[in-house]
């Protein structure tokens, strides 16, 4: 009796890249819909079973009503990709198309303006500090622990 062998990982990750590249060259020179403006591909995501495909795109300009309104073009379009597909693509399924976006640009620039804010306070902390510090030079000891030395021999 012959067992079946599973599926090489690396075969699903090639079909994935060859999906990933056909969609976007789609999505560039085919789309006709005006609602589709600047998308890229940023991912996709292939089911062991080859039967969905999630693609997920970011859009120029950013704002909630372009997003929408490109994300409704898209959908409008999956059919016509998965078709496409079909025809550039040689696998026993042609995945349904789904596409979704994806917000990793925004959450990157808004985690990247709080880095900035926090650098920004403590550089003031740090400069009122030295301030502080520097005022009061000369009248008490410090609490501070700074470097030791010892002169003469043990």
């Amino acid at each position: 009796m012959k067992r079946r062998r599973k599926p090489s990982g690396n075969r699903a990750q090639r079909v994935a890249e060859q999906f990933h590249h056909e969609v976007a060259e789609l999505i560039r020179g085919s789309i006709k819909d005006p609602r589709v403006g600047m998308v890229t591909v940023t991912g996709v995501d292939l089911t062991a079973d080859y039967a969905y495909l999630t693609v997920h795109v970011s859009v120029l300009p950013d704002d909630a009503e372009n997003v929408e309104k490109t994300m409704a073009g898209l959908r409008q379009a999956a059919g016509f990709v998965r078709s496409q597909l079909g025809r550039r693509v040689p696998v026993h399924t042609t995945p349904e198309v789904r596409f979704v976006h994806d917000r990793t640009t925004e959450q990157a620039m808004a985690m990247s303006q709080l880095i900035d804010q926090a650098l920004a306070h403590q550089g003031r902390t740090d400069d009122a500090q030295t301030d502080t510090d520097d005022a009061g030079a000369g009248d008490e000891p410090s609490d501070q622990a700074g470097p030791t030395t010892r002169q003469g021999g043990d």
